[in-house]
Parts: structure tokens; C-alpha cells; sequence
């Protein structure tokens, strides 16, 4: 067969796979916040008929003589650039600049390691800000995975809220429930007894007493479980954390509360808002008729945004050609907050060793060096819009115009093939 044949065939098929992705863009066109697809075509290989000179004082130089065999699908580019903004539900949130929201399933935060950052790719990254709060207190999107950021862990004396550096998943805070005496406002101790309720049931209570509610935030605990305590004392052994956990009330025995006074619920919020310019999770606690803060939303920015790779249902990851992943807070507010370092309230873990050159095991060891932690920046110029969800970039008539170029190209391709069949049949048939 001849060049133009093989050509045709590989044009068919680079024509075919770009059909394919024109296909895609096209069902997208009102996936929230889908990023659309570029195909680049490349010519592909050439036979050399005669090489090229330079010419001499004799004689005048000449060109290359090539022939080509079609052209490839080089590139499918990923475009993540933004287009326009939908109206959603009040905690709907779309990223106005370059970032993305972090997710991952509830077990992530165990493999977090602050001292390698390639850790954080552990996590997946998403545009899509369709926010709720679930059952069971996690703030997750859509599809359910949990959201990741930093966690409000309790109030200074002026009431502002303190915030842990752990990269967790955001949930709300839990809410005790206690029953105390009226007159005196302690509380009481046997939460079950009859002389304080109106009836059997225990669902009224007697005109002394009353419901008392309390906040219990989730308690940082970033420490060292099995480095031997003390301080200033390093180990060889590779530390494990404590993540953040919940805090869980407890009776004078160390026993939970009844699960009929205490139902160890966590706390109904209503009103809850998401700051556009720091992330900052904020609701109204019906219990006790105050305003909390839950929690500051985390983003992350990649060194090339366009190299992610996609995972499916608008989730990505931070894979080979998205370069580093960095944690970042919107509007420098980790300053504000005090944050330095993703998880940098364990840097005390590998302080330096004893001098005599032992650790709190009694273990001879060489001092551990203190390691880089992963630096916890702002997010530059990157905003929230609240209340609105990020359109697909999918400009549909550009994708009706290149479907029917496309076509075109296929149809050139397929009539080359046509011609160059006929072409062999009147050389078959040259002998009659």
C-alpha cells in the first residue's frame, strides 16, 4: 500500500480521539466547575528521500526531501481557567483565583506528615464547593467526603477563637448537656434520679432545676505517643501524633454521661456562613444562643495547576507534572491566627537528644535534627464567592465549531483513503 494510506489511517484516528474529547467537553457543559480539554495535534514520522547540502563554490545547496506518514495526538491540555459563577445554596463556595478545596476520607489526617510535604498528596483536590454539614457532624461535599482545614479548639479570654495548625477534617464541635440546680447553678450529680424529673418519662424537669448546655471543643493533641515524655528529649524511633480528637464528657468516675441526659450530640448550629476573604466556618449554637467559630477552611495550590490529573466526579490529584502541593489559608489569615507551619505544634518532638547522648527511653541515641516542617502561607490574591458555585469553562460554540472541523478533517482523511484505493485498483486492473 501506499504512504498516503498509512497517512490517512493515522489521521483517522487523531481525528477520532479528538471526537473524543470534543464529546466530552460537550456532556460537561454543565458539570460544576469542569475544566475543559485541548487536543494538540503533531505531524508524525517522516522517511528521508534525500538529505539536504549547503551547496559548494560549484554548486547551489539544496533542500531535504521528506515524506511524511499522518499526524498523532500529542497533547489532551487540561485549561483551568475560570469562566463564570452559578447561584447556589448559602454555603455553596467557588474559588475566585487559583486553588483548590482539599478533601480526602476521615483516616487522611493519620498520614499527614508535616516533615514531608508529598504527604499532603495524599489528600484530593476539587473546585466544586457544594458544602453541608452531615449527620455526623463533618462538613463534606457533594459526594460525601469530608472537607480538610483547622479546627477552632476553644476561646481565649477575649472570647477569639484559638486555632489548632493540625490539617484535619472540619466538623462541629460537641455540646454537654447537664442538668443543674437552679439556686445554686451546680450541677448535679445523679443526672438520673427521680426526685429531679416531673415524670417517668424523664422528658420535664421539676421547677428547681434546669438544663445547662456547654461547648466542648475538639482537644489538640499533638504529641508524641510512644518518644518517653519529657522534655527536650529526642528518640530515634519514628514519632507517631495524636491527631485532634473530640472531646467526650465524662461523670467524676471517668464514666460517659447517660446517654438520656448527655446524648453526647454535636452541637446545632444554624445561620452558618463561610467567610469569603478567610474561609472562616461561623454558625449560630441553638443551645446556647452564641456565635462560634468551627473552623478556617484549608486550600491548595499546586505549582502547576493545569498538570493535575483528573479522578474522577471533579476530584484531582496532585500527580506527576502538578508539581509540589502547598497548604495555604485565604488572606494571610494563619499570620492573624499565629500559624506558621502545617501541624508545626509537633516541631518539639525532635528536639535534640540529652547531651549525654541517651533519650527519655534510656536508650543511647544520636541527637535527632530538628527537620523542615511544611510552611503554611496564604493563598495570595484568592477569594471565596459564597453563595454561588463555579460554572463549567466550556464554551459550547467553540466546541460545536471544532466538532465540525473535526468532522471535516475525518471526512479528508477518509477520502484520501478512498482515492488511494481506487488508485490501486486501476494498477490491479492495468493488465486487462
Amino acid at each position: 500500500m501506499t504512504g498516503s494510506m498509512y497517512a490517512s489511517i493515522a489521521g483517522l484516528k487523531a481525528h477520532m480521539q479528538k471526537l473524543s474529547v470534543i464529546g466530552n467537553n460537550v456532556a460537561n457543559v454543565n458539570t460544576t466547575a469542569y475544566k475543559k480539554h485541548r487536543t494538540v495535534f503533531r505531524d508524525s514520522l517522516y522517511n528521508m528521500y534525500s538529505t539536504g547540502s549547503n551547496g559548494s563554490q560549484v554548486v547551489g545547496g539544496k533542500n531535504p526531501s521528506q515524506l511524511g506518514y499522518g499526524s498523532l495526538v500529542a497533547n489532551i491540555d487540561l485549561d483551568m481557567s475560570t469562566s463564570s459563577y452559578n447561584p447556589g445554596n448559602p454555603m455553596d463556595c467557588a474559588i475566585v483565583g487559583d486553588g483548590f478545596f482539599l478533601v480526602g476520607n476521615k483516616d487522611v489526617a493519620d498520614v499527614i506528615d508535616p516533615t514531608n510535604p508529598e504527604s499532603f498528596k495524599s489528600l484530593t483536590l476539587t473546585r466544586s464547593g457544594d458544602f453541608k454539614f452531615g449527620a455526623d457532624g463533618y462538613l463534606t461535599d457533594g459526594p460525601g467526603n469530608p472537607v480538610y482545614g483547622f479546627l477552632v479548639t476553644g476561646t481565649d479570654t477575649d472570647g477569639k477563637p484559638i486555632v489548632s495548625d493540625q490539617l484535619v477534617a472540619i466538623r462541629i464541635p460537641k455540646m454537654e448537656k447537664t442538668i443543674v440546680d437552679k439556686d445554686t447553678g451546680k450541677p448535679v450529680e445523679d443526672q438520673d434520679s427521680d426526685d429531679i424529673w416531673e415524670d417517668d418519662d424523664h422528658t420535664k424537669l421539676k421547677s428547681d432545676y434546669e438544663f445547662s448546655y456547654t461547648i466542648h471543643y475538639p482537644v489538640d493533641k499533638a504529641t508524641d505517643t510512644n518518644a518517653g515524655g519529657g522534655t527536650g528529649g529526642g528518640t530515634t524511633d519514628e514519632p507517631t501524633y495524636q491527631k485532634i480528637e473530640d472531646y467526650w464528657p465524662v461523670d467524676k468516675d471517668g464514666h460517659k454521661l447517660p446517654g438520656d441526659v448527655n446524648p453526647l450530640a454535636y452541637a446545632t448550629l444554624d445561620s452558618i456562613e463561610i467567610d469569603a476573604k478567610t474561609g472562616a466556618i461561623t454558625g449560630n449554637c441553638k443551645e446556647t444562643e452564641e456565635r462560634i467559630t468551627i473552623g478556617y477552611l484549608a486550600i491548595g495550590n499546586v505549582t502547576n495547576p493545569n498538570g493535575v490529573s483528573h479522578a474522577g466526579n471533579n476530584y484531582y490529584t496532585a500527580g506527576a507534572g502538578a508539581g509540589d502541593l502547598r497548604v495555604t489559608m485565604l488572606g494571610g489569615v494563619q499570620k492573624e491566627l499565629g500559624l506558621t507551619h502545617v501541624n508545626g505544634s509537633i516541631r518539639h518532638l525532635y528536639a535534640d537528644a540529652p547531651a549525654d547522648g541517651g533519650n527519655n527511653n534510656g536508650q543511647d541515641a544520636e541527637a535527632v535534627e530538628l527537620p523542615q516542617l511544611a510552611e503554611l502561607t496564604s493563598a495570595g490574591s484568592t477569594e471565596l464567592l459564597t453563595g454561588f458555585l463555579e460554572a463549567p469553562n466550556v464554551d459550547l460554540a467553540t466546541e460545536i465549531s471544532e466538532l465540525i472541523t473535526t468532522q471535516r478533517g475525518y471526512q479528508a482523511n477518509t477520502r484520501i483513503i478512498t482515492v488511494t484505493d481506487s488508485m490501486l485498483e486501476e494498477l490491479v486492473n492495468m493488465k486487462r
